[in-house]
């Protein structure tokens, strides 16, 4: 009772609410003591021969404190709190070894590697109160580390990730890409900037995410409801893209990063730099990217289409024995075209709109260069925030507190090239506590609270959503104990939101005027939504081979301000909307189960899920009282949004052989489907819209670790088939969707590093080709394959990008 008592108090005072933290798997039992006045010492071996290992990377995640071996296999670290920690040991061509290790016994620690190239021993840090390894929490997670992402040429950090199994992507272009998770997306699933909730405008599908590309280290992907960690928006699950392993005390790293992709000449730059000095640590990176029109072999150049990029990121702080403490920034700043896809009636060419007014064809040299055109988006997000971790005692405590704007400008009168048509201003607080309480009896447990407070303003001379303010919070708590061969976890969370939207009233030169002398534009409202979310699930290891996992959560989504206060023509949509204040929250309840089979050969997974979700929110067309479609004063249709039951069902199967002892050979493959549709509705409008067609992957892959006695490491070529199933399960009502025709792409990649005489990489080089064939293809989440239908060609709509080749460099530079 008494630490029920104290625990309350410092909830209480942290701030008011929540929005944070797991409902599965805590991880390694978490039992810090006082500062460890000895070094932790240890040894990494390979298991079958006994010989040292030099080069490993160990890595407690939860303490971010990181080493390498040296050339005898041994590694130490001088600063590590005391107590029992999740250790993580890699080394290319080995199983990872996880282990929870007691850091103030005195006992050098040694690690035995098997050699393989299987992917087990990954460890999370997404959806769990502690770190915890993947295999061993109940909630379907992938990970995307960093040989993956540095072997994918993309155009911005969600395409990086789109072959993920369960995972797909709404697209506006080369560089709009917005995450869709088992066939949900945009405020249904939350994105994590190194753990830290990222807030832009949500809501809207003409913008992606504002996470620069080049500082993602890996990426973790959770399939299911995430309120119970980070509150309301996770009913689909949660994307966290995190940033490299700190550096080892004592060296101070760097590298430097060049792509070129041919077929938009996209150029990207980085620059990266980290340190440890005696505890004192850092990272820093810049990047830039610039882009031209991408091309596919219908559309040829696909007008406006280019972007630009210039972004900044990093931390600054102390590693010591009483726990971290680091100041984080990051800065993403983007400028992009806006395809709209109108055509020449008889030459079939893109026309614009120039600054006099007039409709003009775009010959060759409007493609020329880097320019932009108008309608143009400019996207600016700065986030500082600061990242806690503190030992005390039996006790740990995290604190995460940010501030961060994001600016979104619209530009779209061809007249007044700089004129803010909309113009968004976002500034969010967040903040979240992490209570770790001292194990008792096996039991690990958190409790905490996190939230946010948040305003919008508009600064456009157009106006689509209210001005609002919003605060909520939540209170969690979550446990996990280990039976033998299951582990069990769960916990609650109790959620508040409150909403406040402002009036709007608008005179004939559409300005905003006081109360009573002009046409009421929004109506002011306030919302509350209130809800308990929760979860409850196991992992059991049959044998060494053999796991099963399942799990149930239930989850919410409190409606967004679009959907609650919306009055104009939203362009993402291409229909007038309007939003309902009285909207209730979206509750799910999710089912999942998996099986695993891992052996020297093979690798099986298979994942399923049903997700019932109640009150889901859709537009739905208005009509006149004769019945016929309701308009516009523009002539656009009229929506308003509503509410209904909505049920979700599919999964994930994923196959890799690797016969061995032919280790170096990889032959992967995955199929994963989607079922989703609205109780209760009419032929036409049962089926949700934007679900993402049934997917099939096939790669032949070989790794090789030497070759020879050439100076080439870690080779690598791969080939792959991507075939996308014809999508006929349409909202077909009101011309919102049409169905997809299927496509088959074929891709391909070879690279190396390049090393010294002394084994010292002095360069790695990557090669890819995406759409080998250059197909013309249209994906079912593509918002361009509703843009104008070309009269010449009687196609409809944009295609996607066509063949395009890549060429990645990445100098590493290191001092002592």
């Amino acid at each position: 009772m008494p630490r029920f008592s104290l625990t309350t108090g410092l909830l209480l005072w942290s701030g008011s609410v929540l929005a944070q933290t797991v409902p599965t798997t805590p991880a390694a039992p978490v039992r810090p003591a006082r500062v460890a006045v000895a070094p932790v010492t240890g040894r990494v071996t390979d298991a079958a021969t006994g010989e040292a290992l030099p080069g490993a990377t160990i890595v407690f995640p939860d303490l971010k404190q990181a080493t390498a071996t040296d050339a005898e296999g041994n590694f130490r670290f001088a600063n590590l709190p005391k107590g029992r920690f999740l250790m993580q040991v890699r080394f290319v061509g080995y199983t990872t070894l996880v282990r929870t290790v007691d850091t103030g016994s005195g006992t050098a620690l040694e690690a035995s590697l098997t050699p393989t190239e299987t992917e087990i021993g990954q460890v999370v840090v997404t959806g769990v109160s502690a770190s915890t390894e993947m295999r061993r929490s109940p909630i379907p997670t992938s990970v995307v580390d960093q040989t993956r992402l540095r072997q994918t040429a993309a155009t911005n950090a969600v395409d990086a990730l789109a072959h993920t199994p369960g995972l797909n992507q709404i697209t506006t272009g080369a560089a709009i890409s917005k995450p869709v998770i088992r066939g949900l997306g945009a405020n249904r699933v939350i994105t994590l900037n190194n753990g830290s909730k990222q807030e832009g405008q949500q809501w809207g599908d003409e913008h992606g995410i504002e996470i620069d590309e080049y500082s993602i280290d890996r990426a973790e992907v959770i399939k299911g409801p995430g309120s119970l960690l980070y509150g309301s928006d996770g009913l689909a699950g949660v994307i966290n893209f995190l940033a490299p392993d700190p550096v080892e005390d004592g060296r101070v790293l760097g590298s430097v990063t060049a792509n070129y992709q041919t077929n938009n000449y996209q150029q990207g730059y980085s620059l990266w730099n980290a340190g440890n000095l005696n505890g004192f640590n850092w990272q820093v990176r810049g990047s830039g990217k610039v882009a031209a029109d991408y091309r596919n072999q219908y559309d040829g150049r696909v007008y406006n289409s280019g972007f630009r990029e210039l972004n900044g990121s990093g931390y600054v702080g102390l590693n010591k024995s009483w726990g971290f403490s680091h100041l984080t920034f990051s800065s993403f700043n983007q400028i992009l075209g806006l395809i709209e896809g109108e055509r020449d009636s008889t030459s079939g060419r893109f026309t614009r709109v120039n600054g006099l007014g007039e409709t003009q064809i775009v010959t060759g040299n409007g493609f020329s260069g880097y320019g932009l055109d108008v309608p143009r988006q400019q996207i600016n997000h700065l986030r500082i925030g600061t990242d806690n971790n503190f030992i005390l005692g039996q006790h740990r405590l995290t604190l995460n507190v940010g501030w961060q704007q994001n600016l979104r400008r619209e530009f779209g009168n061809p007249e007044d090239y700089y004129e803010k048509s909309l113009f968004f201003q976002l500034r969010t607080v967040d903040y979240a506590l992490r209570w770790f309480l001292p194990e008792m009896k096996g039991w690990n447990s958190t409790i905490g609270t996190s939230g946010m407070w948040q305003e919008n303003q508009n600064k456009g001379v157009e106006f689509l959503i209210p001005a609002y303010r919003l605060w909520d919070g939540g209170l969690f708590a979550v446990t996990r104990k280990s039976f033998g061969k299951l582990d069990l976890s769960g916990g609650l969370r109790y959620d508040l939101r409150h909403i406040t939207a402002d009036a709007l009233y608008l005179n004939d030169e559409e300005q905003p005027v006081p109360a009573g002398l002009g046409e009421e534009k929004f109506g002011g409202f306030r919302s509350n939504f209130r809800n308990v979310s929760g979860s409850v699930g196991g992992a059991y290891s049959l044998s060494e081979k053999w796991l099963i996992k399942a799990n149930a959560a239930r989850g919410f989504r409190a409606p967004n301000i679009a959907e609650l206060g919306s009055n104009g023509k939203h362009e993402g949509t291409v229909r007038y909307e309007i939003g309902e204040p009285g909207l209730k929250a979206e509750t799910s309840f999710q089912l999942d189960g998996g099986v695993s089979f891992t052996s020297d050969h093979i690798s099986l997974s298979a994942d399923v899920f049903r997700n019932r979700i109640n009150n889901y929110i859709f537009p739905q067309a208005l009509a006149t009282p004769g019945g016929q479609d309701s308009v516009s004063a523009e002539g656009d249709r009229v929506f308003r949004y509503g509410q209904g039951d909505a049920r979700l069902a599919g999964g994930e199967v994923s196959l890799d052989i690797h016969p061995h002892p032919l280790d170096w050979l990889h032959f992967e493959n995955s199929f994963s489907m989607v079922r989703a549709v609205q109780l209760n509705q009419p032929d036409g409008q049962r089926n949700l819209p934007f679900i993402p067609a049934d997917r099939l992957q096939s790669e032949l892959r070989v790794n090789f670790r030497k070759v020879g006695t050439s100076r080439l490491r870690n080779l690598y070529a791969r080939g792959a088939v991507e075939h996308n199933f014809y999508q006929g399960r349409v909202f077909s009502a009101f011309d919102t969707e049409t169905p997809t025709s299927g496509y088959t792409l074929v891709n391909a990649g070879l690279g190396t590093d390049v090393v010294s005489a002394k084994d010292r990489t002095l360069f790695s080089i990557y090669l890819a080709a995406n759409n080998l064939f250059d197909v013309a293809y249209q994906n079912h989440l593509s918002r361009l394959k509703y843009t104008a239908v070309n009269e010449v060609t009687g196609r409809a709509g944009v295609f996607n990008m066509g063949r395009t080749v890549s060429v990645k460099l990445i100098v590493p530079l290191s001092f002592r």
